[in-house]
């Protein structure tokens, strides 16, 4: 008997080596899918990079939930906007065209604006006040205001960090920095409210947007977690990292009303708990990558600035600011707010 040609061989060795890879490579999951249909097949829609913490962590859920229901929940998850931009998304799961979506609180606040009292400016001075604030009374409350608007909200915010300053252009080490600098800010009334009364020229701009607007220097900056700047890659067009912490921001895991109320009582439990899980993973995550990711942006090119944060609040304290959002959130939110964090303004 003759040997095959080499071609033929190396093609069939190919093969097998190539089915035998990919079955190993079929998570239990994938086995489970395919044994028995989803009966629930759920889309969850994110606005961050595919590498960014918040997607890591959405996936493992994922996928213990399609384990822990026997494959008959199904989440698949569509990240860096692929759904479409944020304002759409929020649109999209108000109608239920996607029934799961991880917003930030800055940009719900455009549909309820009370998220919005967690972005505070210079409310926060650490991540305990934080979670004591949003993991109790505060985020009740703001649950409630969201169930008011058609959504659910069922799930322990996640971390989007403290926001960060940064700049093609002047580094900014004071308030008086602030003055006329052109920094684009998410379309979202707090974070807007913020730089105005510092006296800087804020833009709105979706997050799909940024990277562009920076680099045609439409704005000269941008404000956003460690985490965001890593992961978009905006060190590439920036300079400098001004570390205000101005903002604290969190995620919410909304989800369409008549979706969520679909599910069996049992497959709800799971989605909260594994989503609750994955959520603790991905503050820890987020409160690592704080420490880290400074050194990696120095490495890339990013000149960072520590700044006094007691100027910049007195700053704003001397506007209307405070009074301002306390009169449009009202007493009952800004008494919890300051339950955590003190007496503002």
């Amino acid at each position: 008997m003759t040997n095959p040609p080499a071609s033929k061989g190396l093609a069939q060795g190919l093969t097998r080596r190539t089915l035998l890879t990919a079955a190993a490579a079929i998570p239990l999951a994938g086995i489970i899918t395919r044994a028995r249909a989803a009966e629930f097949t759920y889309k969850l829609a994110t606005g961050q990079d595919p590498t960014h913490p918040v997607n890591k962590r959405a996936q493992e859920a994922a996928q213990r939930i399609l384990e822990a229901t026997s494959g008959r929940l199904e989440i698949k998850v569509f990240p860096a906007n692929q759904l479409g931009s944020d304002t759409d998304l929020l649109t999209q799961v108000r109608s239920g065209g996607v029934e799961l979506f991880n917003l930030s609180a800055s940009i719900l606040a455009t549909l309820v604006p009370v998220t919005g009292i967690v972005n505070t400016g210079f409310a926060f001075p650490d991540y305990d006040t934080v979670w004591k604030s949003v993991d109790g009374g505060l985020g009740t409350y703001i649950r409630e205001q969201i169930a008011k608007a058609g959504l659910v909200a069922p799930i322990k915010f996640w971390d989007n960090g403290f926001r960060q300053v940064t700049s093609s252009t002047r580094e900014i080490r004071t308030p008086e920095d602030m003055k006329g600098f052109k920094i684009r800010v998410p379309p979202a009334p707090m974070l807007t409210s913020v730089f105005k009364s510092l006296g800087a020229g804020a833009t709105p701009i979706n997050f799909n947007e940024l990277y562009s607007a920076l680099q045609t220097k439409v704005v000269e900056g941008q404000e956003n977690p460690l985490a965001i700047i890593s992961s978009a890659r905006l060190y590439e067009v920036q300079k400098s990292c001004s570390m205000t912490g101005h903002v604290w921001d969190g995620y919410l895991i909304l989800g369409n009303r008549r979706a969520f109320a679909a599910l069996p009582e049992d497959l709800r439990t799971i989605l909260v708990r594994e989503f609750d899980r994955s959520g603790a993973d991905e503050r820890a995550d987020i409160a690592a990558l704080s420490q880290s990711l400074r050194a990696d942006l120095t490495a890339k090119g990013i000149t960072f600035i520590d700044v006094d944060r007691e100027p910049f609040r007195k700053t704003l304290a001397e506007t209307s600011f405070y009074a301002d959002w306390r009169a449009k959130y009202g007493n009952e939110a800004w008494s919890l707010l300051e339950a955590s964090v003190g007496k503002l303004g």
